[in-house]
């Protein structure tokens, strides 16, 4: 890397002013240089509107504001199939429209409107290349993107384009004609990168250097920061790398918008410097006639600023899904963003007072909204529909920064120092012309000896090419050769496995024989049962019968015939009472599963006999939601306010199984609403569930117990709650115990959601959660190992942040715990969910070098390259790539494999 990193100080030996640009110049001016420009080059011109109109305060110029819609995702053409577009682009007309309804629509106007079929080049000419241009001329320059999470700002600014460089972002190409522009010799360019998290500025380069204060200049009023790493760039491929350090250690988060949410705001700020000439006519008169004398050129140096900003996104709690750290980052976000906002609004309306100082952002911004920055700022839309609110909002950001207006000034120093080292140059040029002339026939003979020596070197690259070529197609048949031999000597063993066992069961009873041996016995049990109950009702009649006719005898027949009256009055109304509500239970349970099954079935639904956590949780809610909607209260509801949580909570102690059993479910569905969930802990449905868990035996009760503790663990105030009562014990033991595939569904879900609590790390892998999460895998359902990968991947990354904030150190507790071999051996299933968890959770294990070298004997380093180059997701395959590229272990032992990934 051709660059030089040092800390950003203030230059002495030089005086500084003010210019301020002609009015009405937008054309790109550039500077007049004495001396003769290095082939390839290219010259700038200076028009001279900019350059004779530099006395006075600075030109108006406003931001200039672009939208750019983001083309819609596999999962939206899903979920918005039965939806009509809510966004309607005019980019003839430089026009937007929301639709609010069928006939109502609201219009807006833009000075650039992006199609979702919009290059990136088209995006950096329409959007950066005038402030790029400005700020080539001296002028300091702004490109900011705004929008909500997952619309495309990062890829927009700094998608790198290194496997198709059709899709550079703006930093890439702004550095690409920066360099084109300048020259090596008189010109330089540093640049630092910081981000804003959690109202600290951290810089990028060097994750050390953390908490950089900001410096404001008493007398010009420029904001700085001198203590971020200052970085000189001498070609494309060194900022390159710079960006992709700076990638790296930026924050990022998997939420339900996005699986790599950016959760700080990162700046990128390019310092040019410029070295030109200045000449000045005079006109003088001798005998009448007027000619024009050229004054000695001034030496002159412009500095100007290119800053770049990449703002977290916007994003609403209950869509993102945010909780704990995560949370604290996304309030954070939008309180900067809300600061933002209401300086744009007090310079919209001209208020006397701007609130610059409510943030560290719009303190850093203060020169791009109301200064002297040339500022344009594009803002990303996504198309759904579901995002209606934030879409919204976001073009009326965009409304209100073009009504901002900026008095662009140009910045110049007078540069003795230049021309002093402009005449060195000369002499030395001409002491080598000297040495030329004398050596004219060593020249020429060096000259086709180079030439010789370049043919010679295309000749080896072109066979190192092709030998790299090859090279690669066999390693990747030596990896397929490997894997298959792997597969082979599994499904052998699993073979070896199955004819052992057949051999030492072969001379027992089968199967089918045991069942029905078990279903006579049942029946005569039954029988005998009945039997007794009838003879003991018959005696129950026959003592009936005698006391009657003892009271006949003794006058008192009519008071026992009313005594018995009512007690069987009684009896009979505390049964009828119990059967009401045994069969509302039962009736509401049966239109609740009918108009589920009708409505998986009118969506197409695959016929999944064990549908995921998930999606029961979003059937429920979705029907809640559409009978709520029609003016009806849902099923669930409606038992709750009809009989009342205690009476079904007290079901769940009842002697008779059906009882216990309906009771069970109403709870169960009563918990995957939210609404209900606090009422249900309150009264005691936490212990009495987690008692059902332990007490009973029978397979239903256990496993839709265990789904509602499920529901229940979707709160992070109940997960403590569950681990406070012994909750993963009990799962754990139903784990082990249970061999039905929905109920092990049922545990892995509870087990999974609480991986997700950073709180409960340690307390669950003590308990023996983990281990009884990994025992689950025997079951071999695709749904059950969903879960049991959901929960590795939420355990492996709450492990990560634990490691990174110094709360933990050494190996994984998965990798301890015997996790690894499965995890490898599963990464590349096929089914989705199971691969994307595992993909994640392999991931989050190889960006710590104490998991490096247990990675590495266990076969994962193979699918870590696997992932990095065919992973079908572009963030998975980014994320690989840069564990890849940050451990050192990982690449010492790819050299040696001779591996390029």
């Amino acid at each position: 890397m051709a660059s030089s990193a040092y800390r950003n100080g203030a230059q002495r030996g030089s005086a500084k002013f003010d210019r301020p640009v002609a009015a009405g110049s937008h054309v790109k001016t550039a500077s007049f240089k004495s001396r003769v420009p290095p082939s390839g080059s290219t010259v700038r011109r200076s028009s001279p509107a900019s350059l004779g109109a530099r006395d006075g305060d600075g030109v108006p110029g406003r931001v200039r504001v672009a939208v750019r819609l983001r083309p819609r995702n596999a999962e939206e053409m899903v979920a918005d199939a039965d939806f009509a577009d809510f966004v309607e682009l005019q980019p003839e007309l430089k026009r937007l429209k929301l639709r609010k309804n069928n006939w109502d629509s609201d219009t807006y106007e833009f000075d650039e409107v992006l199609t979702e079929f919009a290059s990136q080049k088209r995006v950096y000419e329409v959007v950066a290349k005038p402030v790029v241009e400005s700020v080539l001329d001296g002028y300091n320059g702004t490109i900011m993107a705004y929008g909500q999470t997952g619309t495309g700002k990062t890829f927009t600014l700094g998608q790198l384009g290194e496997e198709d460089t059709s899709d550079r972002g703006i930093m890439v190409r702004s550095m690409e004609d920066i360099l084109a522009d300048i020259s090596p010799e008189t010109d330089s360019v540093t640049v630092s990168y910081v981000q804003i998290y959690m109202e600290t500025i951290q810089d990028l380069l060097n994750p050390a250097n953390d908490n950089i204060p900001i410096v404001e200049d008493p007398r010009t009023g420029d904001v700085s920061v001198p203590g971020a790493t200052l970085v000189e760039i001498r070609d494309q491929q060194s900022f390159l790398e710079l960006l992709r350090i700076g990638e790296a250690h930026r924050v990022a988060a998997n939420t339900k918008l996005n699986t790599e949410s950016s959760r700080s705001h990162a700046i990128l700020m390019v310092n040019v410097k410029r070295s030109v000439m200045e000449n000045e006519d005079i006109a003088s008169s001798e005998n009448g006639d007027t000619s024009h004398l050229t004054k000695p050129s001034k030496p002159l140096v412009r500095k100007s600023k290119l800053v770049v900003v990449d703002l977290a996104g916007s994003e609403r709690i209950h869509k993102s899904g945010s909780e704990g750290h995560t949370l604290e980052e996304a309030k954070s976000i939008n309180l900067s963003l809300s600061a933002l906002g209401k300086c744009i609004n007090a310079l919209t309306e001209n208020n006397s007072h701007v609130p610059f100082r409510d943030s560290k952002l719009t303190r850093l911004l203060r020169d791009s909204f109301g200064g002297t920055a040339r500022t344009s700022l594009i803002v990303t839309i996504g198309p759904s529909p579901r995002h209606r609110g934030e879409t919204s909002s976001t073009i009326l950001f965009g409304q209100r920064a073009m009504k901002v207006e900026n008095m662009l000034k140009l910045k110049e120093e007078f540069d003795y120092k230049s021309l002093s080292r402009k005449l060195e140059i000369q002499v030395d040029k001409l002491i080598a012309e000297n040495e030329r002339q004398q050596k004219v026939f060593e020249d020429e003979v060096e000259r086709i000896s180079l030439e010789a020596q370049a043919r010679v070197a295309e000749v080896e690259r072109n066979f190192a090419d092709a030998l790299e070529k090859e090279r690669l197609k066999c390693q990747m048949e030596y990896m397929e050769s490997v894997k298959q031999l792997e597969q082979k000597l599994v499904s052998s063993q699993e073979r070896h496995d199955q004819n052992g066992f057949m051999d030492g069961h072969e001379e027992g009873p089968g199967p089918c024989s045991a069942n029905e041996l078990v279903e006579v016995k049942r029946l005569l049990e039954n029988e005998i049962s009945w039997r007794k109950k009838a003879e003991e009702e018959v005696e129950y009649l026959r003592s009936q019968v005698g006391k009657r006719v003892q009271a006949e005898a003794g006058g008192d027949v009519e008071i026992v015939k009313l005594r018995e009256v009512l007690e069987d009055e009684a009896k009979q109304k505390q049964k009828l009472e119990e059967e009401i509500v045994i069969l509302r239970s039962q009736l509401l349970q049966l239109n609740f599963e009918a108009d589920q099954m009708r409505r998986r079935l009118e969506h197409g639904g695959s016929g999944n006999v064990f549908p995921s956590q998930d999606s029961s949780m979003s059937h429920v809610r979705h029907s809640q939601l559409r009978d709520t909607a029609n003016g009806q209260k849902a099923p669930i509801a409606t038992l709750f306010e009809q009989v009342g949580l205690e009476k079904i909570l007290s079901l769940l102690e009842s002697d008779d199984a059906n009882v216990r059993i309906h009771a069970v479910k109403v709870v169960a569905n009563l918990a995957a609403e939210e609404a209900h969930q606090k009422s249900i802990v309150e009264a005691g449905g936490l212990t009495s569930l987690l008692m059902l868990l332990r007490r009973y035996e029978d397979e239903t009760v256990r496993r839709v117990a265990a789904g509602a503790i499920a529901n229940l663990a979707m709160n992070e105030a109940n997960q403590e709650l569950i681990m406070a009562e012994g909750g993963i014990t009990l799962l754990s033991m139903t784990a082990s115990d249970a061999e039905d595939p929905q109920t092990l569904r049922m545990v892995a879900g509870a087990i999974a959601n609480l991986c997700g609590n950073d709180k409960l790390l340690m307390k669950l892998r003590s308990q023996g959660g983990i281990k009884a999460l990994l025992g689950i895998v025997r079951c071999g359902h695709p749904d059950v190992l969903s879960q049991v990968a959901r929960g590795v991947a939420n355990f492996a990354k709450c492990e990560s942040r634990a490691t990174n904030q110094g709360i933990k150190s050494g190996r994984s507790f998965l990798i301890e715990d015997g996790s690894l071999a499965w995890i490898v051996q599963n990464t590349n299933n096929e089914a989705a969910p199971i691969r994307r968890h595992l993909e994640l959770a392999l991931c989050h294990l190889a960006q710590h070098e104490a998991n490096a070298q247990d990675l590495i004997r266990g076969g994962a380093l193979w699918e870590l390259v696997r992932i990095s180059r065919d992973c079908s997701r572009e963030d998975i395959r980014s994320l690989a790539r840069r564990t890849l590229n940050s451990s050192l272990t990982f690449k010492s032992e790819l050299r040696r494999l001779r591996i390029d990934y």
